[in-house]
């Protein structure tokens, strides 16, 4: 490992560590779940409901493989249609479990569930799926107002890919 690989590693893990403890159990959550690492079923359902919430984030989470080979690379406008509006409704999932505080567990989350080239597309489709009439009025408005405006107007975007991936840490019997 790069020095400079070591480097981004720690700072990703600093991030990760500054999220609420329901943004880190949801964002471990959902990488078992978009990535196909674990049976989210066994690890993380601690009862009937989260079961049906499991449930409903395997099925919203279908789009994800086709969201991964369509993320639009030109600057034109065609290609976006089709990516964007899929992406929406996957992040208003999200959005609406009330897990996700804001916009930098979102990015965090979609940086590894999509891939560090979706990363140009993440606010739009926070913004979208944040003001979104299922959003309630309140929540709307706190997810609306932690992106911040550097993240709204960034001139670029970096392309490296994100390299810590948080995982289920089993707790020790006492």
């Amino acid at each position: 490992m790069s020095t400079t690989t070591a480097s981004l590693t720690i700072a990703e893990m600093r991030e990760f560590a500054g999220f609420t403890p329901a943004e880190q159990r949801y964002i471990r959550r959902s990488l078992d779940i978009g990535l196909g690492r674990q049976d989210a079923f066994k690890l993380w359902a601690r009862d009937a409901s989260e079961n049906a919430a499991i449930r409903s984030q395997y099925v919203a989470y279908q789009e994800l493989k086709l969201l991964r080979d369509s993320v639009p690379r030109e600057s034109g406008f065609d290609a976006i249609e089709g990516f964007i509006g899929k992406l929406t409704r996957v992040a208003a999932f999200d959005l609406a479990q009330e897990r996700i505080e804001g916009f930098s567990a979102f990015r965090f989350l979609y940086e590894r569930l999509l891939g560090a080239d979706a990363r140009p597309w993440l606010p739009s489709a926070f913004c979208a799926a944040a003001a979104l009439p299922q959003i309630r009025p309140a929540r709307r408005k706190e997810l609306l107002q932690s992106l911040s405006e550097a993240a709204a107007t960034a001139p670029g975007w970096s392309d490296a890919r994100p390299s810590f991936y948080p995982e289920f840490i089993e707790k020790e019997a006492a």
